[in-house]
Parts: C-alpha cells; sequence; structure tokens
C-alpha cells in the first residue's frame, strides 16, 4: 500500500477548501484516508492571505515511513518549511522541449541568466590573457 499525503475537496461550488489528508493512492479524492493531517483555504482572507494549518509532526511522521507528498501538497509543506524546495524547470510550450533554466520557487519566475553570463565572460577573459602572454 502506498501512502500519499494529497488535498481533498471540500466547500461549496466556486469557493473550495481543502483538508490535507494522508490516503492510499489508489482510493479517490474525496474517499476514504487514513488521517487529517490539517487544511488549507485557497481562497485569500480578508487580510489578503491564504489560509493553511498543518499538524507537522504528524506529515514529519508520515514522510519518515514513507509516504510521498503530492505537487501542491510538496509546494504547501516547502513554504511552510518542512520540505527543501521541489525542483522546477520552467516549460517552453505545452509538450515542447523543457526549458533548463532555473526558477525561483516561490514566484515561479525564471531566475536572471544575466549572472551566469557575466561569470563566463571573466573566465574567458582570463583564459585570453593568458594566451597573449
Amino acid at each position: 500500500m502506498v501512502v500519499r499525503l494529497r488535498l481533498s475537496r471540500f466547500g461549496c461550488k466556486n469557493k473550495p477548501f481543502y483538508r490535507v489528508m494522508a490516503a492510499d493512492s489508489r482510493s479517490p479524492r474525496d474517499g476514504k484516508h487514513l488521517e487529517v493531517l490539517g487544511y488549507y483555504n485557497s481562497l485569500p482572507g480578508q487580510d489578503g492571505g491564504k489560509r493553511m494549518g498543518v499538524n507537522f509532526d504528524r506529515v514529519k511522521y508520515w514522510l519518515s515511513v514513507g509516504a510521498q507528498p503530492s505537487e501542491p501538497v510538496e509546494r504547501l509543506l516547502f513554504r511552510a518549511g518542512v520540505l527543501p524546495p521541489p525542483p522546477m524547470l520552467a516549460m517552453g510550450q505545452k509538450g515542447g522541449p523543457r526549458d533548463t533554466r532555473p526558477v525561483h520557487p516561490m514566484t515561479g519566475r525564471v531566475m536572471a541568466p544575466e549572472s551566469v553570463k557575466v561569470a563566463d565572460r571573466k573566465v574567458s577573459s582570463e583564459v585570453d590573457g593568458d594566451n597573449k602572454a
């Protein structure tokens, strides 16, 4: 039995509310679960923030026994500071080749490649200077 940490949808139409659950990977999204680990409200409140409450001790336990978090839960746990940042690649176009530029995990924007180019120029100018002497 493979255990997954995933979101289960509750709430009304156009007003979703999610619970973070440990469940068997074969069970349906809103079906049978092993344990409720917390909640996540994706709609911003009056202060503009999204609400999240997670029992971190139980999440760490499930991760220690081999439970695999789904992608949305992995992002939530990263923002809460429980997991390291997930590997992300920017996608050039749907179904097309992947862009291998690094992406900032919090904003999702492509990180500046200028710092890489500047470092390459310095190295190449040092090599050219050595060849001339």
